[in-house]
């Protein structure tokens, strides 16, 4: 009777089962056989075949399913059957090799592992762009260690990149790994390039990118935009509001693919609107207002395996004003900035892999031009002679630069090179850069050509498999014309030769130590992020080169240990880095009076000056449900020789503007494929700022020790499938500084210092977003 009630209970179970099909493949589409696939209490389980194929008999109407393999972090999914058909469960799991490994350009300008890298190459991935709810570049980068990025005008809020506690001028920004971000585009660009334009970005720190060439010193940040992969689309929209000023932003992407994969082309298109955002309640604004739109795409051809032509082509524009919160034209206005940009970006890449892949051969063009419209004023008492004088006087100004690259590059792999593989690459690359930027009222142009020929020899020897050396040097002719205050004309050129080593040693698996020297160079280019015209004492300051201005030269050294940890179910590890720059004939200001128009500064070359430091990061991702990254630098800048920043204080050798503590932190939870948690976290550390006089708000210059401010961020996003439609819907929301940690002592008026500006960049944020996308 027993044997009989436990037959007729099997017979029932069997009715009443529901059986589960599915395959396990790996996210790079390779089926994973002899996966384990098991209920999370592991009362059942199977395996599946050389396919990837597996299948199970539930009875439970939920059931949670973990599928695990060697090599991969395991995927866990809850089921729940509503009928009794039968269901169709797929499992992709993620390699660790390929979060850990992931394939990088930047650092030797080759195809390379990042583990297998002599110089370390950060990434910050689209998906984490998105998890901090990044609009721009500028609001992305301050997510890498080492790297801040920082507000320098009150009025019109441009921006630029600190890398190392060196400033923007000595940090090289790659588009596609073309240097076309021009001196001028520098000002603003990191603003004006969105997000869904990029797919990643790489970053390297320090002198260990000296094949890159001028302005390499700091280093390098590689803006790779997207490519096309599968065909997509999405269109998103944003809502934001900081603290009543609205904020609209509509995005767009697409893909097209052919079945072969031969040719495919992917478009973006970015569109913003932002009011004028006031602090203090002056009725001058803090953040200007912003008309951004932005649009471009790429096509790629590959008639075979061994052939690949890619071109891309952008187009940004943007209006920005700040200043007196006015209706009107910025002429009337008590202070104000207005610029209008138009810029072009395309580039061309060829690549022939030949000799069976051990030899390539890659060409090159890329250009970018910029039309600009500008107005920088401060209107005098209304009604007076200096009125009339300025109404009649306008100081309107054009600015056009042109920038435009061509090279070529021979990689050539020698097997068995003593011991072990040495890929030999040669290159060499032509720049040509004109700027051109006039404001006839203040007898200020800068009209400057720069040419530069650069030729670079690099042997990346893998010795065996714990060493790697990475030797290179690289050949600068660079010239300089430019039309000084005076009208002359003046030609500067340098021949220089940086060499870079670098060592790779892994000791153990997952390990790495790494050391790299590197020299660099500065060319003395009138205009970068220096030659901003500010406001101060009702006046603009202007910057102009010094007559025997010499280029800067650097030497760098790091030396960092990494460590991984990859399991089954979670990766964890850090990395520990020190560095040390030595800068000759180091660039620095000083104040040299003041004429009609306000202050004057004047580009010099300074003695020796020395940056040092340590920066210490750590990661963890648990099966891809929780991910943490974490950065923190603690580092010192300063001039051997005291400079002199105001007539009216004394000299200093500490660098302004530069925190010795800053660092960040990302957290994020997708417990699914539909949902997604995000907090986010930025410290920057005090710092001393220069805080000139004026009538309305400080009677004597001064050096001014900031706070340090906690920048605090949430985000959080839902996506509703639509299977009908074969699309997916997700919201978001979030606030981005949550704390409202932001500058509370700005100066007012139209005589206000707008250079007196430091901390987050904006303050509290609330933000709303609706995103549709194919599944």
């Amino acid at each position: 009777m027993r044997l009989l009630t436990i037959l007729l209970l099997g017979i029932i179970n069997t009715i009443n089962s529901q059986k589960i099909e599915g395959v396990i493949t790996s996210s790079k589409g390779d089926v994973i056989p002899f996966a384990n696939v098991y209920s999370k209490n592991k009362k059942i389980g199977t395996t599946s075949d050389e396919n990837g194929v597996f299948k199970l008999n539930i009875t439970q109407k939920k059931i949670t399913l973990v599928a695990s393999a060697i090599g991969y972090l395991s995927e866990t999914k809850n089921i729940i059957f509503t009928n009794t058909d039968n269901k169709q469960i797929d499992f992709v799991l993620t390699e660790t090799d390929e979060i850990l490994n992931q394939v990088t350009v930047t650092g030797t300008r080759t195809d390379k592992r990042k583990t297998n890298s002599p110089v370390i190459v950060n990434i910050i991935s689209s998906e984490t762009l998105a998890d901090v709810e990044a609009c721009n570049l500028s609001e992305g980068l301050k997510f890498q260690t080492g790297l801040r990025v920082e507000t320098d005008c009150q009025t019109c809020s441009y921006t630029q990149l600190r890398m190392n506690g060196l400033a923007g001028g000595y940090s090289q920004i790659l588009i596609n790994g073309r240097p076309i971000f021009s001196p001028l585009t520098g000002l603003y660009g990191l603003e004006q390039i969105p997000t869904n334009m990029v797919e990643r970005i790489e970053v390297v720190r320090g002198g260990g990118s000296a094949l890159y060439g001028s302005s390499a010193i700091g280093g390098t940040v590689n803006v790779i935009t997207k490519v096309p992969t599968r065909n997509n689309y999405s269109i998103g929209y944003t809502y934001q509001n900081i603290k009543g000023t609205s904020d609209h932003i509509i995005n767009g992407n697409g893909t097209l693919v052919n079945t072969n994969k031969t040719l495919g082309a992917t478009v973006f298109f970015n569109s913003r609107e932002r009011g004028l955002f006031d602090a203090n309640n002056d009725n001058f604004s803090e953040l200007p207002s912003l008309t951004n739109l932005a649009f471009g795409g790429t096509i790629f051809y590959t008639p075979n395996n061994n052939e690949k032509l890619e071109v891309s082509f952008s187009k940004l524009y943007e209006y920005r004003y700040g200043g007196d919160m006015i209706e009107t034209n910025p002429s009337l206005a008590l202070q104000a900035e207005e610029r209008t940009h138009n810029v072009y970006m395309s580039n061309i890449d060829y690549q022939k892999n030949f000799n069976n892949n051990k030899t390539s051969f890659i060409a090159y063009l890329a250009s970018q031009f910029t039309d600009r419209d500008h107005y920088t004023g401060v209107r005098p008492d209304v009604g007076s002679p200096e009125d009339v004088n300025h109404l009649q006087n306008l100081p309107y100004g054009t600015s056009e630069t042109t920038t435009l690259q061509g090279g070529i590059q021979l990689n050539h792999k020698i097997e068995n090179f003593i011991s072990g593989d040495n890929i030999i690459t040669l290159g060499s690359e032509f720049i040509k850069d004109d700027v051109f930027d006039d404001i006839e009222t203040y007898n200020y142009t800068v009209d400057q050509t720069t040419k530069n020929l650069g030729v670079f020899l690099q042997s990346d020897w893998e010795i065996n498999s714990k060493w790697n050396l990475l030797a290179g040097v690289r050949y600068d002719n660079h010239t300089l014309n430019s039309l000084k205050i005076d009208k002359t004309q003046k030609q500067i050129t340098n021949n220089v030769l940086s060499p870079r080593v670098s060592l790779l040693y892994k000791p153990f698996d997952k390990t790495q130590i790494r050391a790299t020297w590197g020299t660099g160079f500065r060319a003395p280019q009138a205009f970068d992020t220096d030659l901003h015209i500010a406001f101060a004492g009702g006046g603009v300051s202007r910057i102009q080169l010094s007559d025997n201005l010499k280029r800067e030269r650097s030497n760098s050294y790091t030396v960092s240990f990494n460590y991984d940890k990859p399991t089954e179910h979670y990766i964890y590890g850090f990395t520990i880095e020190g560095f040390y720059t030595q800068l000759n004939n180091a660039f620095v200001l000083e104040n040299i009076g003041e004429d009609n128009f306000g202050e004057l500064f004047e580009k010099r070359n300074g003695d020796k000056a020395t940056v040092k430091g340590v920066t210490i990061e750590s990661r963890f991702n648990y099966e891809g449900i929780l991910q943490l990254e974490t950065g923190f630098t603690l580092q010192e800048s300063f001039n051997r020789t005291p400079v002199n920043y105001s007539t009216d204080l004394p000299t200093i050798k500490e660098f302004l503007r530069t925190p010795n503590t800053y660092g960040y932190a990302t957290f994020s939870y997708e417990p699914n494929t539909k949902f997604n948690s995000a907090i986010n976290l930025v410290y920057t550390g005090p710092m001393k700022v220069l805080h000139l006089a004026s009538p309305e708000n400080l009677l004597n210059d001064e050096y001014y020790k900031s706070p340090d401010f906690v920048e605090l961020g949430f985000k959080s996003s839902y996506i509703f499938k639509l299977p009908k439609l074969k699309s997916n819907v997700e919201i978001s929301g979030g606030v981005k500084n949550i704390l409202d940690s932001y500058q509370t002592n700005f100066d007012t008026g139209k005589e206000r210092d707008s250079n007196f500006i430091y901390g987050p960049a904006n303050p509290r944020t609330f933000f709303i977003g609706l995103k549709f996308t194919n599944n």
